[in-house]
């Protein structure tokens, strides 16, 4: 079955952005045309809605992952510059101090 899901092409649009909908109806047509019996359609509805929900999972995962990636860095790069402004603040400091004397 999941190969005639891929001579459809439907792995190259993504499973994902089909709807339920659309991928019963997919497989009422496959049904009327004779190319697959009412069985194989069932069959080809129930793969690909799992197919569709391990694709949003990963999506989802990697979405996660960027985020995540985003905001270490984000968190890196503003201890970083809080740092560099202490050690800036440290140096006035001394200056004024210098100044003052």
């Amino acid at each position: 079955m999941i190969e005639t899901i891929r001579k459809l092409g439907l792995f190259g649009i993504g499973a994902w952005a089909l709807t339920e909908e659309k991928i019963n109806a997919i497989a009422k047509e496959l049904v009327e045309k004779g190319e697959i019996n009412k069985e194989e359609g069932k069959k080809f509805v129930r793969e690909l809605i799992d197919e569709q929900k391990k694709q949003k999972e990963e999506i989802e995962k990697r979405i996660s992952e960027k985020v995540k990636e985003t905001f270490s860095k984000a968190k890196t790069e503003t201890k970083e510059e809080i740092e560099r402004l202490e050690r800036k603040i440290d140096k006035l400091e001394e200056a004024i101090e210098k100044l003052s004397k």
